[in-house]
């Protein structure tokens, strides 16, 4: 049954306590290889630093989203003007926590009043399902629930004319999470090396293939504070996160197999998604099991 916004505090509840909202997406795959370079190079700025914890405003965000599946008893009024910053809301939502699919349906609150802006569509979860965020361990496969900012776009096509900031990654582009550098853990790294020391801690992005022709990134686990760019063009980051949780959770391309954690929809559905997100409007991604 599809989700719909009102001004009911159906999703607050399932919300785990204390939850950190702070994680980039990445399938946390074990298949990576060394790739040839093609020498391209962009700016540093995308990718500079990272915002900080979760705003208070996003849970009470969760707090207007509600949903049919969800009996009338649960729900609690909340005023719409606590998640005024807020006006644009991607809502994931499976119907048991070992669900390996699940939908998706996105919102935009315009002139005071929550529009579908993109109608459900079926998408592809972790071949282990479900966890609360503040659960979720490194390799389990399985996908955050909780309310995530979505940060900025990455993709090995062209910029599909999105408004975040958004780089078209190449063959010296990686994300690397190995616990034993914590300093590198959850971040974007792009730099010509083979990273063969991190084994299958590590994902070239190239690599990855049509899945990551379009990528939103969501802030789960990241790294707080500035990151730089050290010895051999390292980039390290000076407070790492949780080297336990994983790293890398996007919303991406759908290639017909269950993600390792992240959320996947069809490519035209995702091209869609990453034209209509706007920082501006305060995007965020609601994950739920109903």
């Amino acid at each position: 049954m599809a989700p719909t916004p009102s001004t009911a505090a159906a999703a607050i509840a399932h919300r785990p306590p204390s939850i950190r909202c702070l994680q980039w997406g990445s399938t946390e795959s074990t298949n990576s290889r060394a790739a040839p370079t093609d020498g391209l190079r962009r700016d540093n700025h995308w990718f500079s630093s990272y915002p900080g914890p979760v705003r208070p405003s996003l849970i009470a965000l969760v707090a207007v989203v509600s949903f049919a599946a969800v009996p009338p008893a649960h729900a609690t009024s909340v005023p719409d003007a606590r998640v005024a910053d807020s006006r644009q809301v991607i809502v994931v939502e499976a119907p048991r926590w070992s669900s390996t699919e699940g939908t998706l349906t996105a919102f935009e609150k315009r002139r005071g009043k929550w529009t579908i802006t993109q109608p459900t569509v079926r998408a592809q979860l972790g071949y282990g399902g479900l966890v609360r965020g503040d659960k979720r361990r490194q390799g389990t496969g399985t996908v955050p629930t909780g309310v995530f900012d979505i940060l900025r776009g990455f993709g090995r096509k062209d910029d599909p004319g999105t408004s975040l900031k958004y780089v078209r990654v190449d063959r010296n582009d990686a994300w690397t999470y190995n616990p034993r550098v914590p300093s590198t853990y959850n971040v974007f790294q792009t730099v010509d090396r083979s990273w063969n020391s991190y084994g299958g801690y590590v994902e070239k992005l190239w690599d990855m293939g049509d899945q990551y022709d379009y990528v939103a990134i969501l802030d789960y686990n990241l790294p707080q504070g500035p990151i730089t760019t050290g010895a051999k063009g390292v980039r390290r980051s000076s407070t790492s996160p949780d080297t336990s949780r994983g790293g890398g959770i996007f919303l991406h391309v759908d290639n017909g197999n269950k993600t390792a954690g992240c959320i996947a929809v069809k490519k035209k559905v995702m091209r869609n998604l990453m034209k209509w997100l706007d920082p501006k409007k305060d995007p965020v991604i609601v994950i739920r099991v109903t």
